[in-house]
């Protein structure tokens, strides 16, 4: 057998140590999470409560007890992305996958958000905001140990297909969900209280799962900069609320995961 040229080993070398090289650049940078946080802008929310939802997040992120619960961690760093979602095919993401291990990082997320523009979209898809955080953490450049949506809403699905089947999707890809429902307007409670179920029950039987998932509600707006801070602490440090503390309550009966999409069929067809 004829042996290679010393040239074209020397090459060929050249070319192994060239992709080992890049391997290991392009290889994720470890954290302790990647967090998506999934927030809904659709039309039933104002231009008032949109600010007061977005100075919610920018608050958390300059809070002491945040930068502290991003230092608890193996790794003293987090993942994060912000997205904003309406429709089944209407996401924006506000703040791209961002690496925070300091104080400096976590401001200079939440100037990120302060400075975007604040506007809704229209109807209410949880599955498709489930689907596109879902897919968020393809490719995004880090190995976090934990993998959780953050999602915030103040009605049930009401479009995109049933919530269940995103949901058990994202659980079986080894992704937490935790929800942050909105129970601030009285319209909320009217389809879901009617057989004793509540907006946070819907969430912990229809929209929320896996390891140490949990459902905060907010039952008015002057909580919500609270509950976002409470939230990411508890989130980024891998800790779950106490029993106590979860607050929703056990509905007279199970919640109708399909309540969105029957009150939408209603109201266009009476």
């Amino acid at each position: 057998m004829e042996r290679a040229k010393p040239e074209k080993r020397l090459l060929a070398f050249a070319v192994l140590m060239a992709a080992g090289l890049n391997g290991a650049q392009a290889a994720d940078v470890p954290v302790d999470v990647e967090l998506v946080l999934a927030v809904d802008v659709s039309g039933s929310m104002n231009g008032e409560e949109l600010r007061l939802q977005r100075e919610g997040y920018v608050a958390a992120l300059r809070s002491p007890e945040v930068w502290r619960a991003v230092e608890s961690g193996r790794h003293g760093a987090v993942a994060v992305t912000y997205a904003e979602w309406a429709r089944g095919d209407l996401q924006r993401v506000i703040l791209p996958w961002t690496r925070i291990a300091s104080e400096a990082d976590a401001r200079a997320a939440a100037d990120v958000l302060e400075a975007a523009p604040v506007a809704n979209m229209r109807n209410t898809s949880i599955t498709g905001a489930l689907r596109f955080a879902t897919a968020q953490f393809d490719g995004n450049g880090f190995a976090g140990e934990r993998l959780v949506i953050d999602i915030s809403g103040d009605g049930p699905n009401n479009q995109g297909g049933p919530v269940t089947e995103a949901r058990d999707a994202a659980i079986d890809a080894g992704i937490t969900i935790n929800g942050l429902p909105l129970e601030v307007e009285d319209w909320v409670a009217a389809p879901l209280f009617a057989k004793g179920a509540t907006l946070a029950d819907y969430y912990e039987a229809c929209v929320t799962g896996g390891p140490m998932s949990f459902v905060l509600p907010v039952k008015a707006w002057a909580e919500f900069p609270e509950a976002v801070r409470r939230k990411l602490v508890l989130e980024l440090s891998g800790t779950v609320p106490r029993v106590a503390d979860r607050v929703w309550r056990a509905a007279q009966s199970e919640p109708d995961c399909l309540i969105g999409e029957r009150l939408r069929r209603q109201w266009q067809d009476p």
